[in-house]
């Protein structure tokens, strides 16, 4: 239960990373939370809608574990489809609410050597963004937020940390807890889709509106193991 003049936030994958530091900006700003994770006891310590669990996997598709793929499709699109379908019209009715979802940089273009992680993550930004449009004026606003490398427990488990964009000294990643202050500072103001850091923008951008063949071969080339 939560006292009425408090809000309610339901954060997904707050664990670690990004979705606890999401989680701790909202409990400083005065948010009740509910919190699902794969690791309880990790969350426990931790003691609106953020869809921020998901996970990743580095290799080529034809030679990528079955089971691999089709977790990170049941979690990166089934169910934070699902759960935002769950929550979203309770919030409409209402005439007020905020929902999240987390992308990533890697959403504004096809990713050789990770292909079902991006697309997965163009699949959140495009739902993102046309929620967002289909809700605008309902008191609902819907927020899509495109981190870049991060320092998360993701990229240890997903394998990232093997290739040449992470560990680039170009493109220091940003730590989870100012993607989160920035992510939340986004969905305070309604903004529709939040790029974190000024680099991560160039290159998400770089991505939307590059040939493809060019972005293609870059993309090729930052998710190559070193």
């Amino acid at each position: 239960m939560t006292s009425p003049t408090r809000p309610l936030a339901l954060v997904t994958g707050a664990s670690s990373g990004i979705g606890a530091d999401l989680a701790r900006e909202l409990a400083r700003d005065g948010h009740d939370l509910v919190l699902t994770a794969r690791n309880v006891a990790a969350m426990e310590k931790l003691a609106v809608l953020v869809n921020n669990a998901g996970i990743g996997a580095v290799g080529r598709f034809d030679q990528m574990d079955r089971v691999r793929i089709g977790e990170m499709l049941q979690v990166n699109i089934v169910a934070l489809t699902e759960l935002t379908r769950l929550i979203l019209p309770g919030m409409v009715a209402r005439g007020r609410g905020r929902v999240m979802l987390v992308a990533s940089t890697a959403g504004f273009q096809p990713g050789p050597g990770m292909a079902v992680y991006f697309a997965t993550k163009a699949y959140v930004l495009s739902l993102g963004e046309a929620i967002a449009e289909e809700v605008r004026g309902t008191g609902v606003t819907v927020t899509t937020l495109c981190p870049g490398p991060t320092v998360t427990n993701f990229a240890k488990i997903a394998g990232t940390s093997e290739l040449a964009f992470f560990n680039s000294a170009a493109r220091q990643a940003m730590s989870a807890a100012a993607v989160a202050r920035l992510g939340y500072r986004g969905l305070k103001a309604g903004n529709r889709v939040v790029i974190t850091g000024l680099l991560n923008r160039i290159v998400a951008l770089g991505g939307r509106f590059a040939p493809h063949p060019i972005s293609l071969k870059v993309t090729k080339l930052l998710t190559s193991r070193r």
